[in-house]
C-alpha cells in the first residue's frame, strides 16, 4: 500500500464532498476521460454503495467502481475492478491549519501486476490530489 499526504485549502467536509463525488473525478484525475453509469446510493453520489464506471484514457480499460465506505469529512473508500485486477483507494480527512489534510492510501492487487502498479501509480495519484486541492 502506498500513502500520500496532501494539504487542501478547504474544510474536511468540503474536500470530502468534492473528492467523493465520482462526477467530479474527470476534473482532477488525469487517467479519466469521463465517468459513466453513476448510480448514487440513496440519492447521494458520495454515499457508500454508489457505483460508476471509469472511462479511462487507456483504450478498453473501464473499471467498475464502488464506494465501500463513506463517513463525511472523515473517511471515504472505493474499490475498483477491471478483469482480474482490483484497486482500493482510501481517503482520510482531518482538519489542519488553513483547511484540511487528505491522506490517501492506495493498493492494486492482481496477478503479478499489483505491486508494480501500486508503486508506479504513486506520482500520478499525488499529482491528481494536488490538482483536486486547487479545485475543491
Amino acid at each position: 500500500m502506498t500513502r500520500i499526504v496532501v494539504p487542501f485549502p478547504v474544510s474536511a467536509g468540503r474536500a470530502f464532498a468534492f473528492l467523493a463525488d465520482p462526477r467530479n473525478r474527470p476534473a482532477w484525475q488525469s487517467s479519466l476521460r469521463a465517468v459513466a453509469d453513476v448510480l448514487p446510493a440513496d440519492g447521494d453520489a458520495t454515499a457508500a454503495g454508489t457505483t460508476w464506471t471509469d472511462l479511462t484514457v487507456v483504450p478498453g480499460v473501464r473499471p467498475r467502481m464502488r464506494t465501500t465506505q463513506a463517513v463525511p469529512g472523515v473517511h471515504w473508500q472505493e474499490d475498483g475492478r477491471c478483469g482480474l485486477v482490483r484497486a482500493r483507494l482510501d481517503l482520510w480527512f482531518s482538519p489542519a491549519d488553513g483547511g484540511c489534510q487528505v491522506v490517501a492510501e492506495f493498493r492494486v492487487r492482481g496477478l503479478a501486476v499489483g505491486l508494480p502498479l501500486t508503486v508506479a501509480s504513486r506520482p500520478a495519484i499525488a499529482a491528481d490530489l494536488r490538482r483536486a486541492a486547487s479545485l475543491a
